[in-house]
């Protein structure tokens, strides 16, 4: 398949600190890329570069194959507070074409139809009219994600998208990523270890720097990112390993427990930095 984007020995950060250094990473046409690493190790800078939004220190991104900036598709990590401003969900995204020949604002009738058709191909058309502060956590995800495919983009990135959404949501929204995966690359990071293994193709690990791995299956290597013995139960494909302790007290992750999984890494995201 085709490279779209390069990133080279990127090295950025904050106010002139480094936060992440030294970071390589080709993403082809077809890629479907999780992106895992502990809070604070640069997973969101990394999209900050890659998307634009972050100049980085040193190092240099490359488009390739008639890919640019404006072929990006990004849903960052959603606060609930952005969900008060007076707005519909198709208001919302509408304003996903608010750029080049829309930059001032002004749609014709076939945006409106794009805005529907979209929209009801992620199957929340009924939404349409209706305020986002009285929409659900997975409804506003939707939202958010018509939004940011609305453009045709070739490349999607997300910043953990199942957040403040429940595990009901999660199954829908990973169906529907598949689909995408069909037509666009995606760059998504997850803390969703007993998930994300059966659902991206390959995997990166941000601590700091990048790692690649050419697979989507979870080792210890990977888990040794976040600093903490894992043991992986689950049924099914999804591969698994049981780690060797290293002098700390031992984590618990299973699959069939997710609500207490997920509870643990709530707790981590409350003291999570904006890097």
């Amino acid at each position: 398949m085709k490279t779209i984007l390069e990133l080279q020995n990127i090295t950025a950060g904050y106010d002139g600190t480094s936060v992440l250094f030294n970071a390589n990473l080709t993403v082809c046409e077809d890629d479907f890329i999780g992106i895992i690493g502990p809070n604070g190790g640069g997973k969101t800078t990394l999209l900050k570069v890659i998307v634009g939004l972050l100049r980085p220190f040193s190092g240099k991104v490359s488009f390739h194959n008639n890919f640019s900036s404006n072929d990006i598709g990004y849903l960052s990590q959603i606060a609930q507070a952005e969900r008060s401003f007076p707005i519909t969900a198709k208001q919302v995204v509408q304003s996903g074409l608010m750029s080049g020949s829309h930059a001032k604002g002004f749609f014709v009738r076939t945006d409106t139809q794009t805005v529907e058709n979209i929209m009801e191909t992620i199957g929340i058309q009924n939404l349409a009219h209706k305020p986002i502060h009285n929409l659900s956590g997975g409804e506003f995800q939707k939202v958010m994600l018509c939004r940011a495919i609305i453009s045709n983009p070739k490349l999607l990135i997300l910043d953990e998208p199942n957040t403040f959404v429940d595990h009901n949501f999660e199954s829908e929204m990973h169906h529907i990523l598949k689909k995408l995966n069909e037509t666009m690359a995606i760059i998504m990071v997850s803390h969703d270890l007993g998930n994300i293994s059966g659902l991206v193709k390959t995997i990166a690990c941000v601590n700091r720097t990048l790692t690649y791995h050419h697979e989507n299956k979870i080792n210890t290597e990977m888990m040794e990112v976040y600093n903490c013995p894992v043991e992986l139960i689950t049924h099914g494909h999804v591969p698994h390993r049981v780690l060797q302790g290293h002098g700390v007290e031992s984590c618990f992750f299973s699959t069939e427990a997710a609500p207490f999984a997920s509870g643990i890494f709530s707790k981590e995201k409350e003291k999570e930095s904006v890097f």
